[in-house]
């Protein structure tokens, strides 16, 4: 993902009565550590006179002090901005590969909001209610990778969020969000599984995800029966955002297929890798149908 430079979070400015009023976020942290980390109030104040002594933001000087860790700042960062963050891969189901939540404040995860930046400017800035399909010319390139990381982008703007797994021939979401796929879209498709099959992955709060499920013999014909179309209907009343994860475009018809019911497509090469020619042929081929195209990215992780 493209290199940004973080947010500051240190401080918000927000209108209120026609006054704009700054909110030292400081202290709300110091509040939050206190409860978490135990820290008593002789430590806080200690914190907030060497800060006003060499600068810096609380949670920087807590942890040069030794009061806290970096991890405890970022679970306090979470809860102060409300959005998901895992503590410790440990304990957790989730892959490192779901940066957005795992890693909140890094570079990875700053590129992907401004990519939910882009395509809520973009694509989805209209009345036709689209879903996004991501897709991408070749195994490898990264498609499930930015599609979880983008679903879990959207929920922590506390937006419904489905994340769907229409790769059919080689799922990978329910891995990364360690969910069962005894259940999934190859179910829903024959009618062998209904809301049953929609899981919510905790500690990622508002995402939901359906697995591939089973992987079936035959995937290009069950995402071209009216089935899939039907869902997709139900899944975009339902949820503000829906994501989808797509088979390498080089394996048949089925991103095609995905993409125009989705109604807009990103699509996704490896950069260095991915061959200029093939992602001209999938960009040429989403623009002469329906689909919105949403943009190219190009992914180095």
């Amino acid at each position: 993902m493209p290199q940004t430079t973080p947010v500051p979070l240190n401080s918000h400015v927000a209108r209120r009565d026609e006054q704009v009023v700054t909110f030292r976020r400081d202290r709300m942290i110091g509040q939050i550590l206190s409860r978490s980390r135990g820290l008593a109030p002789s430590d806080i104040e200690g914190i907030l006179k060497r800060q006003g002594r060499h600068g810096g933001r609380f949670g920087e000087v807590a942890i040069a002090m030794g009061l806290v860790s970096e991890e405890d700042v970022l679970e306090a960062l979470a809860e102060q901005f409300d959005y998901p963050y895992v503590r410790s891969f440990g304990d957790s189901a989730l892959d490192a590969e779901l940066v957005c939540a795992c890693d909140p404040l890094g570079e990875e995860a700053q590129s992907f909001r401004e990519l939910r930046t882009e395509l809520l400017t973009g694509v989805l800035d209209d009345p036709v209610r689209r879903a996004i399909a991501v897709v991408s010319p070749e195994r490898g390139d990264g498609r499930s990778y930015v599609a979880s990381n983008l679903a879990v982008a959207f929920a922590q703007l506390g937006a419904r969020t489905l994340l769907v797994d229409a790769d059919l021939r080689t799922p990978r979401q329910h891995t990364l969000f360690g969910i069962g796929d005894s259940l999934g879209l190859s179910h829903l498709l024959c009618g062998r599984a209904g809301p049953e099959a929609i899981q919510q992955p905790s500690p990622v709060s508002g995402l939901s995800v359906i697995g591939a499920g089973t992987i079936p013999p035959n995937p290009s014909e069950l995402l071209h029966r009216g089935t899939f179309a039907a869902l997709m209907q139900d899944w975009l009343a339902e949820f503000d955002h829906v994501v989808v994860d797509t088979p390498a475009a080089n394996h048949g018809t089925e991103a095609r297929i995905l993409a125009a019911t989705a109604r807009a497509a990103l699509v996704v090469g490896r950069r260095n890798t991915a061959r200029m020619d093939s992602l001209q042929r999938l960009v040429t081929s989403i623009e002469r149908g329906p689909t919105a195209l949403a943009g190219v990215v190009m992914n180095d992780h």
